[in-house]
């Protein structure tokens, strides 16, 4: 899998575009690796690869600029050997094309698990006390004005439904136990050594729930899982929390129902076009918004940081992965 370094010579490693995130950490990797970094050329992004890109054996994939390694991609890369993602998803990588080439992937694994937990308890607590609400009452001066602000509603003893049971969704029903919560779940296999009720149906599961909590990743399968059958059976009550992706969820459906009262509220940190949020959204007190940032936290990207580095090093020293991707 990997290949020789030549002495003298920094292995060569293609970043397909600026690794935001990475800024103040970038030094680490230019001491070890020659970053191949095609928007610093003016050529298109092809013709960069194709021109400069021919023997990198390794590329960097940052999430988030619209990008799918696809073949296009992959056929400018004819000696592309390694993949590392700075995501725990892979709906950017076109894992099928990238098995048949032969090209290993690593990922974030369970970095994020507890930052992506911590945000959408957060969440689900925000829509359910009005707590960004109550700000925005405060700060527009409306107390003195208009008086009491509305109830709200409370966390504990909550019926919850989690939608995947992996790591994330794991940490999430931790967290909800402590506030006397009582778990249910959805996945893709029932998960024997957990103590939760298993709802093999979706809509089962949301018709005895007053919150889902959506921790699944994207798929072909899980496209849309959320959709109008999903939020009838939860009910004009229940809320939805996203912290997985926005596809997932039916959005033009979600827009709809919230707008006709017909869902209790939703906190999201992900949705269906980033950036581009719905704007019928924005004025609505029982939404919470979030640019997409349940991973990122200062810790979680000092750890991510060594975790693509070590991914990098293994490579480039014959070494196994540190996190490599399993299907």
């Amino acid at each position: 899998m990997a290949v020789e370094r030549q002495p003298n010579e920094l292995p060569q490693v293609l970043v397909l575009s600026p690794p935001a995130i990475f800024t103040s950490l970038e030094s680490q990797f230019s001491i070890r690796f020659h970053m191949l970094k095609p928007w610093d050329s003016k050529l298109p992004l092809l013709q960069f690869l194709t021109s400069y890109a021919q023997s990198v054996p390794a590329m960097l994939v940052v999430p988030g600029d619209r990008l799918l390694v696809n073949s296009a991609i992959l056929d400018c890369l004819p000696s592309l050997k390694l993949v590392v993602t700075t995501s725990a998803g892979v709906d950017h990588l076109d894992v099928a094309e990238l098995r048949r080439r032969r090209v290993a992937i690593a990922y974030a694994g369970n970095l994020f698990s507890q930052d992506v937990a911590d945000m959408a308890v957060g969440l689900l607590i925000d829509v359910l006390r009005n707590v960004s609400a109550g700000d925005r009452f405060v700060r527009q001066g409306l107390w003195p004005t208009q008086g009491d602000f509305p109830l709200a509603l409370k966390l504990s003893g909550k019926q919850i439904g989690i939608v995947g049971l992996g790591k994330i969704g794991t940490e999430v029903a931790k967290r909800l136990e402590g506030f006397g919560c009582k778990i249910s779940y959805n996945s893709r296999t029932k998960k024997p050594t957990l103590p939760y009720p298993f709802y093999s149906d979706l809509h089962e599961l949301a018709a005895n729930c007053e919150a889902l909590i959506i921790c699944c990743g994207l798929t072909a399968e899980t496209r849309h899982m959320i959709d109008r059958d999903v939020m009838v059976a939860l009910g004009r009550d229940g809320v939805i929390v996203n912290i997985g992706r926005g596809a997932i969820v039916d959005e033009t459906e979600l827009v709809r129902r919230l707008i006709q009262g017909e869902l209790g509220g939703a906190g999201l940190d992900v949705f269906e076009n980033e950036p581009e949020v719905p704007k019928e959204l924005f004025n609505l007190d029982n939404v919470v918004l979030s640019p997409h940032v349940a991973v990122l936290t200062t810790e979680s990207m000092v750890g991510l940081t060594q975790l693509a580095l070590g991914n990098l090093e293994a490579f480039f020293s014959n070494k196994p992965l540190v996190s490599p991707y399993v299907d």
